[in-house]
């Protein structure tokens, strides 16, 4: 066991739980927002989504559980790479090569991925106290999945942090999932263009779909 453990706490092998982890969570993004994209077929067919997924009482604890696990390894690794490249480097390049030219909005994705990080890091622990726990608003225990949804995505500090998070969340898949083909193989000049495409659509996809929810919301609501 000890072999495995050194395995993985190598560069290499800290590189492959990053990729690994993080594309698991690309597929649960994905999904995610598959569901929650029907708030706009109806409240119907949203409320029969949640409630056939909250109806798995035995699956929905160990895939939560599951997910969880994946997400604290991906935090836990990218802070341990990130304080050692930090460690061994402690004073940093004087100057950052890129082909993007100068501005404080023109930096690359792979150069703000702590950044991006933290941002979505804050953006998931306020959604689970709204929909998860119901911390900042108890009261929608006892409204309908669809209603409940409209409540949230109303409140105006929740509508900022989802447009903000989601936006977040896309640049930092955008690198994210490049990088994590890399480190898979994927790295040849026949595959990278289409892996620069694909992580550009999941990308846009992620942020345009998920800070529109909350521009529903108040949409829905002003009918």
């Amino acid at each position: 066991m000890s072999w495995v453990i050194k395995a993985f706490s190598s560069s290499i092998g800290k590189k492959l739980v990053m990729a690994i982890t993080g594309l698991a969570l690309c597929g649960f993004l994905a999904a995610h927002l598959g569901g929650n994209l029907l708030l706009y077929v109806g409240a119907e067919q949203y409320n029969h989504y949640a409630e056939a997924l909250h109806s798995q009482k035995l699956l929905l604890p160990i895939a939560e559980v599951g997910l969880l696990l994946l997400f604290v390894m991906h935090l836990v690794t990218a802070v341990r790479t990130t304080l050692e490249n930090r460690a061994a480097r402690p004073i940093g390049y004087e100057m950052r090569q890129s082909k993007l030219p100068p501005g404080p909005f023109l930096k690359p994705a792979s150069s703000v991925m702590y950044g991006t990080g933290i941002v979505v890091l804050l953006f998931l622990l306020l959604h689970l106290s709204d929909f998860k726990f119901e911390l900042r608003n108890p009261a929608v225990e006892s409204e309908t999945p669809f209603a409940k949804a409209q409540i949230l995505l109303r409140d105006p500090l929740t509508a900022i942090v989802y447009i903000i998070g989601s936006f977040a969340l896309g640049y930092h898949v955008l690198h994210g999932v490049q990088s994590a083909f890399q480190t898979l193989g994927f790295n040849h000049p026949k595959y990278n263009s289409g892996v620069k495409t694909l992580s550009t659509l999941f990308a846009l996809v992620v942020a345009l779909g998920f800070s529109s929810f909350p521009l529903w919301a108040w949409a829905f609501h002003s009918k």
